[in-house]
């Protein structure tokens, strides 16, 4: 068996691997353990080897990477990867997980929607992928009006002056994801949401799927001149600061949503007006003015919105297998109904008061 990990940011793990005996008594043979990365001394290979011939089918992640830890000893430098990196390619190798190249992906710049339709559609799209109706999914979206986005669990009195919203025209709406509220203009904003079987980020933690399903769109800023970065636990920023922010909802039937907002020409002093930004996070970005928080592409691109957008895509269509795509008649048919009956609720929305 064979499996692969890309370290976000550091080297390729390879990892073949036979499986001798069945059930409960299946075991590790066999491992060979390779890659891009540094390792000294270079006869440490030879003690990841060891430490993982014999162990269980069924180990872990986190005792696999134990075991990795124990037979390197202290001396042992791993550059590029660590003893994480290969428990997770293992996991691969053994089916447990999948790779972006084991999928094909629909693509869809999709139509303005107003906000509470595309808290929906997140939903509807990501329970397909889940059940096996839809294949994973990049998702493009367009606002079809002002919104504030707040997370699953933030609370609308903290976050929104109402009065601001109103004066702006801002549709305020939750998402089912956590998280920090986004602040969104038509045009002035560049959304996207990734839908991917669980099996994707299978034996990650939360921060390291972060950082992996971010990778791609690290690699596009890149190609449009911005020296973008993951900033756990879910920014993307620059030089000049901060660009974007993720946010994550995995769901127990099998998939994962990963959405991200950046900012191509927000206007800050309308953003001021409907978010109340607290002390402490300001203080926490390392900031002393809101309207520094954010770097909006434009002014680092010199670039259309559209032509980032079209970048963006030809960047993901060179990484991975893709086919043009849209949102079903029956998709939005389903969404519509979780907007009346769920996310357009004033119940939905006063979740946390």
């Amino acid at each position: 068996m064979h499996g692969e990990y890309k370290v976000p940011g550091g080297k390729l793990v390879v990892v073949d691997v036979d499986v001798e005996g069945e059930g409960e008594d299946a075991a590790l043979a066999n491992v060979v353990v390779s890659g891009d990365f540094f390792l000294e001394p270079a006869e440490a290979i030879l003690e990841i080897r060891g430490a993982l011939d014999g162990l269980p089918a069924a180990t872990s992640v986190g005792a696999l990477t134990m075991a990795v830890t124990n037979a390197m000893g202290a001396d042992a430098v791993m550059v590029g990867f660590s003893a994480e990196s290969v428990a997770i390619a293992v996991r691969r190798a053994l089916g447990h997980a999948t790779s972006w190249g084991d999928h094909k992906f629909d693509v869809i710049h999709d139509e303005p929607r107003e906000p509470n339709l595309q808290m929906a559609l997140d939903e509807v799209l990501s329970q397909g992928v889940a059940a096996g109706t839809r294949p994973p999914t990049l998702r493009i979206w367009e606002w079809e009006r002002n919104a504030v986005v707040i997370g699953s669990f933030q609370s609308v009195r903290n976050e929104i002056d109402l009065e601001g919203a109103a004066k702006h025209d801002v549709t305020v709406v939750r998402r089912v994801s956590g998280g920090g509220a986004m602040f969104i203009q038509p045009g002035n904003t560049i959304t996207y949401s990734i839908s991917v079987p669980s099996s994707l980020v299978e034996g990650l933690t939360f921060e390291q799927s972060y950082a992996f399903l971010d990778d791609w769109v690290l690699g596009a800023l890149r190609e449009v001149g911005i020296e973008a970065t993951y900033v756990p636990l879910n920014d993307i920023a620059s030089p000049s600061g901060k660009i974007a922010g993720a946010a994550q909802k995995r769901y127990a039937a099998g998939a994962v949503l990963h959405h991200v907002t950046m900012a191509y020409d927000i206007d800050a002093n309308a953003m001021l007006e409907v978010l109340r930004i607290g002390r402490e996070k300001m203080s926490d970005k390392g900031t002393k003015s809101a309207n520094k928080r954010v770097d909006p592409l434009r002014s680092q691109t010199g670039m259309t919105r559209e032509a980032i957008i079209d970048a963006f895509l030809a960047h993901f269509a060179s990484r991975y297998a893709t086919v043009q795509s849209a949102v079903t008649d029956a998709e939005l048919v389903e969404a519509e109904r979780l907007t009346e009956e769920k996310f357009g609720t004033p119940e939905w929305l006063a979740l946390v008061p």
